[in-house]
């Protein structure tokens, strides 16, 4: 994909409390969210993978957590369970368990985390 193709690059995920939202997403995703202040916004970054796009959440006073428009997926590696087990002990809530999408497309779920935004994980197993 050349640089003048759209397509997306980055995302931002809404949180009232940052310190909360930044404890479950490193327990989520298993790695160090790096904090980063920006003026009157305070971003936290998410781990990066190779070839993946990445984002970070956001607190600030232009952003609001919801469950409604755009739902962000993480991959949940080989198999979903693993990071889905993460969710509820890190204080979100399991809104779809693990689903067959059917057709070869693997696994989806879906909760909420603990700002009150609706993500998604997605496998192939």
């Amino acid at each position: 994909m050349s640089n003048s193709t759209p397509g997306l690059c980055w995302f931002e995920i809404a949180t009232t409390d940052f310190d909360r939202a930044k404890t479950f997403y490193e327990a989520l995703l298993g790695a160090p969210v790096e904090r980063m202040e920006m003026g009157p916004v305070t971003m936290g970054f998410l781990p990066r993978v190779e070839g993946a796009t990445t984002g970070a959440i956001v607190q600030s006073d232009d952003n609001t957590p919801s469950t409604d428009g755009v739902t962000v997926y993480f991959s949940g590696g080989d198999d979903l369970t693993d990071a889905l087990n993460r969710v509820e002990p890190a204080g979100g809530t399991i809104l779809v368990p693990k689903t067959e999408i059917g057709e070869g497309f693997g696994f989806f779920a879906l909760f909420l985390d603990t700002e009150g935004n609706r993500i998604g994980l997605h496998s192939e197993a």
